[in-house]
């Protein structure tokens, strides 16, 4: 890849993050004590909860964007994802009671915040992470044992964030809908995952829920995706 090509994937990975952010940040700002506790599609947890989840997130990008790594890049923005499927178990990193010990520590955490001090506690550090992004001098960055290209890495942040706005807005229908770049970077995940393309009739909002298995893909979509669809969900 040309040095060129490869500033516009940063550029275009950049810009990617700070809509999705953004977007996060706005329906954050507008939540009350009564919409913050509504379901969200994450098992066990409440709007709030996927918020502090995504500040967890900012965090570690603010971590990763200052730690470089000398290694080749061992994950990109698609092979990032493939420990998360359900075929490939829990992540090492994570132990075999990992998930239900983050999903309970998330819980009990987020609880302790009213959500104005949540939601400025995201817009503090979404809007750093979104500079450090930017100002990140690193061709490669090391997070989670892993090594990615910095551009890579951005992408997996606006992925996670644009399917957790999913999560989060499901009982808010007053948000806007999912930023269309971010969808589509999630699509193209996604695919990239299956090494195929989804079904056309599934717009990108469709193709980022029943690709993380948020939706239930029906026994007629199954018929059409042939063995396809024994994979899905492609990561959750």
């Amino acid at each position: 890849m040309s040095t060129r090509n490869t500033a516009a994937a940063r550029k275009a990975a950049e810009a990617g993050l700070e809509a999705a952010y953004r977007q996060l940040t706005e329906v954050a700002s507008g939540l009350t004590d009564a919409t913050a506790l509504l379901p969200s599609r994450c098992a066990g947890w409440v709007v709030a909860d996927v918020l502090y989840h995504q500040l967890l997130d900012a965090r570690r990008a603010l971590v990763t964007f200052a730690s470089p790594s000398s290694a080749p890049p061992d994950n990109d923005a698609v092979s990032y994802w493939r420990p998360f499927s359900p075929d490939s178990g829990t992540p090492a990193a994570l132990g075999a009671d990992g998930p239900a010990r983050h999903a309970r520590q998330v819980r009990i955490i987020a609880s302790a915040y009213n959500p104005d001090q949540l939601a400025a506690e995201w817009q503090e550090t979404a809007e750093a992470a979104v500079r450090a992004a930017g100002a990140c001098p690193y061709r490669a960055v090391a997070t989670q044992g892993h090594t990615l290209r910095t551009e890579d890495f951005i992408c997996t942040l606006t992925v996670e964030a644009v399917v957790h706005f999913l999560d989060l807005t499901v009982a808010l229908p007053a948000a806007p809908a999912a930023d269309p770049a971010g969808l589509a970077t999630v699509r193209q995940v996604l695919e990239g995952l299956a090494a195929a393309a989804l079904p056309d009739s599934w717009d990108d909002a469709t193709c980022a829920l029943k690709g993380t298995g948020r939706l239930e893909v029906t026994a007629a979509e199954q018929a059409g995706l042939g063995p396809l669809a024994a994979r899905l969900p492609l990561f959750g």
